[in-house]
Parts: structure tokens; sequence; C-alpha cells
């Protein structure tokens, strides 16, 4: 166990609560363009953009810390636990014969 997954899992939820409240938002604006704001015109993309600013730096977050999931997946998986049953081994399937 590492110590700073604590600290990379609350990044990650923190980073993902604001995504979720972002998207909100940005589904709120969309919802107050004007009709004629369609995709590739200045009032939609403007908008757009403005949302994909602010949320890259939550995006960087993910990419920074996201890599933690995967340890402690990798972890939880190579301890053995008396909460989790023992992974059964997976039957070997046979290739199908190529003609």
């Amino acid at each position: 166990m590492q110590g700073r997954w604590i600290y990379q899992l609350g990044v990650l939820r923190d980073a993902l609560d604001r995504l979720d409240e972002l998207h909100d938002e940005w589904q709120a604006t969309r919802d107050t363009l004007p009709i004629t704001a369609q995709p590739g015109t200045p009032d939609h993309d403007d908008a757009l953009a403005e949302h994909h600013a602010e949320s890259w730096s939550y995006l960087d977050d993910w990419s920074t810390h996201g890599k933690a999931i995967r340890e402690i997946n990798t972890a939880a998986r190579s301890i053995r636990s008396p909460l989790a049953p023992t992974p059964s081994p997976v039957p070997a399937r046979h290739a199908a014969a190529r003609k």
C-alpha cells in the first residue's frame, strides 16, 4: 500500500465532482444559447471553448493521478484477503482452426 494513494484518490474524487458540475453548467449554458448557435458558429464554439478551458485542469489531475487506480487494483488482486474469495482459474479457450 502506498501512502500517496489516499491523496491521489482525494484529488481524483474532487476532480470528478468538479467535472460533473462543469458538465451540468455546460448543459445549462447550451440550453440558453440562441437557436442559431449550432456547432461551428461563434456563439456555440466560444461557449464550448470556455467550458473546455475550465475543464482542462481537472482532466490533467486525472491524467496525472489516474494511474493510482490501476496500482490499487493490481495491489488488491495480488494480496489474499479473507473478505474476497480466491479467483478460480480461467479455462483455456481453444483457438478455432483456420482454413
